[in-house]
């Protein structure tokens, strides 16, 4: 190791690369910079696309001749990509852990390096110009070679890189060659939690600047009144002179020269860029050479001021709260090669959600990105590429971070994002990195990102905030959340990640955001995280499927810890990001039935209601029996307006009353009348009275040594004696059921109880306990028969369990009245999954119809976007297809449940009486609970022949304890006594209406 490379030197952050700077585009002419298309832009050539690609086991093993002769034979590959992802070397996933043996600033000799090769045909650079290559992204460290000279030599994975090519250009055919390396020093401070893959994932080209061009500009805003303050700074080279026109369209509202590099105007009655109304002005600069415009460079910016204020942060003067997300780069077939649709659909789903703000974890993204979050109004928390969680795994995870030798790398990869990215409005604040400890190279980025820009900087691992002006935490439960806001600290307060949203989940979203509405000093919430990191795939059979850690080999990994998002790898909303989105709608409603008023609460921050609509819907049992509109008007930020809204109640049933709030207003993420959330009020409950029952046949019971069997007028019910299960159920000569009801207190492990698995529920063998039945009786009471079973439920080792008593009452019609109580003995009385039973139906009743909350997957905690009412959907539909199968489907609320084929046989679920003051939940799959929990991809999982119904009585919340919050106390479910009642329907036509009525039969 005596010989220094390049690629293993913390001190050497680059070769020859350009100093950073803003990032913009020169054209030739006012038009086309009025464009905004950087193909139209001077000189511009797209060099992404197909490039020659080989893999070579290590950098020693590539020669001179790579890098200086075309290789024709080699293959294709296309750029922007990511090799491994390609099927070139090996993908590999973990959490924190370096996949390589810790010694820093080392790493192994057959570090993967792959060679790009391309021809490009160039006309002659004109005289005084220079051409410019320029790379967004890198991964982990690249030479560059044109016509076999070495041109330079970049790292920072992340961070864009330009190099003048102009001497090394000949006209016409050139080669361009670059060698990526997967590893490098910057692989120690490039540890996020994703995928380890690497190649040119960022889109490559070429620019060209004139003799006299622009090098950089800042622009910089300060509110006074209604006015805007403007400092222009500007960097030239070769121009005699730079002349800025602000415009607002066809408008001028500032125009003049840089003089000395340097202007100041005012704007009067400036529209200022907020995330609500994210106004862009047209910034244009001339450059002349001489009397001629040498260049045109535009630039959409937005007026806006990011002030600290004791521990408040303002935009324009203005507090606001962000509540937002962190987002990785990723794209389920190109891994971190994201392209520009994907961050738009990105944006379009953050904003239809609700969501105002991002946290670019852990990196610096493609330039674009900011571009398009000016564009949109999404508020940044801008991080750069810097993460060294790996040292935790050696006892010092700072290690590093605290080195004096490593603070050129630590500040190149801040200096070089505020350099690009300071002129953008969407930047709330910088953010020095995640997860690498505290030292003196954290407080020397501090130092020079203030240097560069005035914004306030951010970084959690400050923990006092010794250095940084903005505090964090990330985890924090609910309870130390409320602590903090009740002892603010001197500076402003962000919760940087939450909410883990690891597959099912996350839940308890609503307490944490009435906590974050309590206290001011709480200005944000991000959640963790944007999208799960599946990699699109598919089997030998040809079932499509998505990767995780530990497909590909990969070894060490961490399984499926990158599945965490809100939406799933086909960027589809997950249930819960549709929950987040309702949780944080800036609407918000209450109702007042007695005084017949509802009142409307703007929770916006910088604009007024007067773009939205109200729609009250009236619904009785869950159908809608009237709808008014209404109109909140200009109502100001944190305001609200009293509505007068009179519900008349129904007689009979139950009374709802459902507000939904709408946009009118056409935005870029948006049409008129887009829904940005919906509340829900109970008005008033008047059950129906029972109903006498009409004269049917008394029923009939055979009884075996082995079998109880039931006869009524047309259908027959048969219980096992040897384990007190329902063996037959038929109704008009079909199946009711084709497996009894079962107690349970397990269902398919979601991935937010995997910690309560590990420490409670494995051990206690909660998963496998076995009934045993104790005893099978019946008895005529009345007109009903009465069977009853007595049966131990208990895991194997321990010596705990649950004594439970089925009560099942027939009556004439067929309808199956069941009460279920149980009584625990041992030493065990903590949490369980739920309370419930479960059967299983014929395959054709796959047509679910429901009175309860929805239309969407629900939960205890995780429930406020699914409004109560009367839904419809197909088993098949209600299944989510979570990226690991876990428990699903879940429905809260549940007045009554039908399963039905489609002639409308079936069998309903409801209360023996009113429902809807005692609801349950219910869920139902079209597999196994086992085959779902033992499932580990969706091609795992075959659809059987039945369909599994769950009712529970008790459900445990979601919580976000894959990394994160437990499961709050007010949903939690535990291994305590219980009693709870069905009454089970066949049904024998489509006609409901007989199955609900409250007939009154013993």
């Amino acid at each position: 190791m005596d010989a220094i490379n390049d690629w293993e030197n913390q001190a050497l952050t680059h070769r020859n690369r350009l100093a950073p700077h803003a990032y913009f585009m020169g054209y030739e002419t006012a038009d086309l910079a009025a464009t905004y298309s950087r193909e139209l832009s001077r000189g511009f050539v797209q060099l992404s696309g197909s490039w020659q690609f080989r893999l070579f086991e290590g950098p020693a093993a590539v020669s001179n001749e790579e890098l200086s002769t075309y290789e024709p034979e080699w293959d294709h590959v296309e750029v922007p990509h990511l090799w491994q992802v390609d099927g070139y070397g090996n993908l590999a996933y973990t959490d924190e852990g370096f996949p390589f043996p810790v010694d820093q600033p080392f790493v192994p000799s057959d570090d993967p390096t792959g060679v790009y090769q391309r021809i490009v045909n160039l006309p002659a650079v004109p005289a005084d110009a220079r051409e410019i290559i320029r790379f967004d992204g890198i991964e982990s460290y690249g030479e560059l070679y044109v016509n076999g000279q070495f041109i330079g030599m970049t790292k920072g994975s992340r961070l864009s890189a330009e190099f003048d090519v102009t001497d090394a250009l000949v006209e016409g055919d050139n080669l361009f060659a670059v060698k990526v390396l997967q590893y490098s020093d910057g692989s120690y401070i490039e540890d996020q939690d994703m995928w380890w893959a690497s190649g040119i994932f960022r889109d490559v080209y070429l620019m060209q600047r004139p003799a006299a061009h622009l090098v950089d500009f800042r622009f910089r805003t300060h509110r006074e009144g209604d006015a805007a303050l403007i400092t222009l700074d500007t960097v030239a080279e070769g121009a005699t002179r730079v002349v800025y026109a602000l415009s607002d369209g066809g408008n001028v509202v500032a125009t003049g020269e840089c003089v000395d590099g340097h202007a100041e105007c005012s704007v009067t009655d400036a529209h200022f860029w907020n995330p609500e109304d994210p106004f862009l002005y047209d910034l244009t600069f001339e450059v002349y050479d001489g009397d001629e415009v040498s260049e045109y460079v535009p630039h959409r910016q937005g007026l806006a001021e990011v002030t600290v204020e004791d521990n408040h942060i303002y935009l324009n003067g203005i507090y606001f709260k962000m509540h937002g997300v962190n987002r990785h780069d990723h794209d389920d077939h190109k891994g971190r090669a994201v392209g520009l649709d994907r961050m738009r659909r990105d944006l379009e789903l953050m904003k239809q959600h609700n969501i105002n703000a991002v946290r670019t974890s852990h990196y610096a993204n493609d330039p674009r990105f900011y571009e398009l979050c000016d564009e949109y109004g999404i508020m940044l928390v801008a991080e750069t590429d810097m993460e060294s969680h790996g040292f935790e795994n050696i006892g010092n995870i700072a290690l590093v971070t605290d080195d004096p030798a490593w603070e050129p790398a630590y500040v190149d990869r801040i200096e070089r994002l505020v350099m690009q990215e300071r002129n953008h409005a969407c930047i709330i604040m910088w953010s020095m990195g995640n997860e690498s400890g505290y030292g003196c190279n954290i407080r020397a980025m501090y130092a020079k990102a203030h240097e560069l820009d005035g914004r306030p900087v951010h970084y959690e691992e400050d923990r006092n905030a010794d250095t940084v002006d903005v505090i964090s935490t990330m985890y924090s439960r609910v309870s130390q959340m409320n602590d903090f806001g009740e002892h603010p600290f001197p500076k402003p307060r962000i919760n940087c990640e939450y909410g883990h949203s690891m597959g099912n989940g996350p839940g308890g979203l609503s307490e944490y955001q009435e906590v974050f509405d309590r206290w001011d000093c709480i200005q944000g919430q991000f959640i963790w995280e944007w999208c799960d990191h599946g990699l699109a795939a598919v089997t030998e059979d040809g079932v499509a499927y998505d990767m995780y850690g530990g497909d590909n080999g990969d070894y060490p990994n961490n399984s499926n810890f990158c599945i965490d998002g809100m939406v799933f790898p086909w960027q589809q909303p997950s249930p819960g990001l549709t929950e987040y989105g309702q949780v944080i709608c800036p609407v918000r409603m209450a109702y007042d039935a007695e005084a017949g008023e509802l009142t409307v609460t703007n929770k916006r921050w910088f604009t007024t209601l007067e773009d939205v609509c109200l729609s009250a819907e009236t619904l009785v049992d869950g159908d809608v029996v009237c709808r008014k509109t209404l109109i909140p008007g200009a109502v100001a930020p944190g305001e609200s307006v009293h509505l007068p809204l009179v519900i008349r109640e129904a007689a009979v049933g139950e009374t709802l009353l459902t507000v939904r709030a709408y946009t009118m207003a056409a935005h870029v993420w948006c049409e008129p009348m887009f829904q940005l959330g919906a509340s829900q009020f109970a008005i008033a409950n008047h059950p129906a009275p029972a109903i006498a029952a009409p004269a049917r046949p008394e029923l009939t019971v055979e009884e075996t040594e082995q079998e109880i069997r039931i006869h009524s007028l047309n259908g027959e019910l048969a219980f096992s004696k040897v384990n007190g299960t329902v063996s037959e159920w038929k109704a008009s000569g079909r199946d009711v059921m084709v497996s009894g009801p079962q107690v349970g207190f397990w269902h398919p492990l979601v991935d937010n109880h995997a910690q309560e698995y590990d420490s409670l529920w494995k051990d206690n063998f909660i998963d496998v306990m076995q009934t045993s039945t104790r005893k099978v009786s019946w008895k005529q009471d009345g007109n009903a028969v009465v069977v009853t079973v007595s049966q131990r439920i208990a895991p194997p080792v321990r010596a705990f369990g649950m004594r439970v008593e089925l009560v099942y009452t027939v009556l004439p019609s067929g309808r199956v009245d069941l009460k279920v109580s149980g009584e625990p003995y041992g030493d065990y009385s903590d949490i369980i999954p739920r309370i419930g039973i479960s059967f299983e139906v014929p395959g054709c009743d796959r047509a679910v119809e429901w009175y309860g909350h929805g239309p969407g997957e629900n939960y205890p905690d995780s429930l406020r976007a699914n409004p109560v009412g009367h839904y419809r959907t197909t088993v098949d539909d209600m299944f989510t297809p979570y990226v690991m199968p876990q428990d699903c489907a879940n429905r809260e609320g549940a007045r009554w449940v039908a399963l039905r084929s489609s002639h409308g046989d079936g069998v309903l679920v409801t209360r023996p009486a009113d429902a809807a003051s005692n609801p349950f939940s219910f869920s139902a799959w079209p597999y196994s609970c086992e085959a779902i929990d033992n499932a580990k991809h969706v091609y795992d999982l075959v659809k059987g022949d039945t369909v599994t119904v769950n009712i529970n009585d008790q459900l445990l919340g979601l919580g976000s304890n894959s990394w994160g919050s437990e499961v709050l106390d007010s949903y939690r479910t535990r291994f305590e006594s219980f009693s709870f009642e069905v009454s089970l329907r066949p049904l024998t036509s489509a006609d409901l209406a007989q199955a609900l009525a409250p007939i009154k039969e013993a």
